[in-house]
């Protein structure tokens, strides 16, 4: 499929709407220009644009909603990008906390060959690095019932799935407790008012501030 003649910034934009819309359920102009770091009226400027485009449409008293054609300009350069990092990592070598800002850049111009290519060698990763779904070809996200790990009560387990690509701090930090996808734990304690989790691994005693752990998504095990 694609995107042709799109700019870079208008991929971006449609990419920022997908995330928004999934991790908040709406999409606003002040989201997006929290999110992108641009003043509203730019933001409107370009909403606009991409209403003509017809790759949005507004909904009112909710922000607006990607079209059929927006959506799938989103997730073929979610796509990329997740496949990108991925093959940086495994193919090159490149650690985990520094594959993100260099995806964000090949996002946009590698071709439906490379992009084949690349899926082959890598013999068709399902996640990337950081445990985020990478699109199958036809666009297709998986879809798993993830919680946060600070959702979780004392004496709770889950097994990371996800974490957040952009911060490398985050990721040396997570990597350090070896709190990386695929990775099981169990919440010891919980400390009061708003404190750190301590959570045990593979025997080892951490303690996780609440603020990472509002941004692992993990898969609760149950009687486990």
């Amino acid at each position: 499929m694609k995107k042709v003649g799109l700019s870079p910034v208008i991929e971006d934009y449609l990419k920022t709407v997908f995330h928004l819309l999934k991790e908040k359920g709406k999409a606003n102009t002040n989201d997006l220009a929290k999110t992108l770091g641009v003043s509203p009226p730019t933001i409107t400027q370009m909403i606009k644009k991409l209403a003509e485009l017809r790759l949005v449409k507004h909904v009112p008293y909710k922000g607006f909603v990607l079209s059929t054609a927006g959506e799938k300009i989103a997730i073929e350069i979610i796509r990329h990008h997740r496949l990108v990092e991925q093959y940086l990592h495994e193919a090159l070598g490149v650690p985990w906390d520094k594959v993100h800002e260099e995806a964000e850049k090949w996002e946009h111009f590698i071709s439906e060959d490379v992009e084949r290519r690349m899926d082959e060698v890598l013999n068709h990763p399902t996640r990337d690095p950081h445990g985020s779904p990478i699109p199958s070809e036809e666009l297709v996200i998986e879809n798993e019932e993830l919680v946060l790990m600070s959702e979780l009560d004392v004496g709770g387990k889950g097994v990371v799935r996800e974490v957040p690509d952009e911060d490398p701090e985050l990721l040396n930090y997570l990597e350090g407790m070896r709190l990386t996808p695929n990775t099981m734990f169990e919440v010891k304690r919980r400390e009061p008012y708003g404190g750190p989790i301590v959570v045990s691994v593979d025997g080892q005693t951490f303690t996780v501030g609440l603020e990472a752990a509002s941004q692992i998504r993990v898969k609760q095990v149950v009687g486990g």
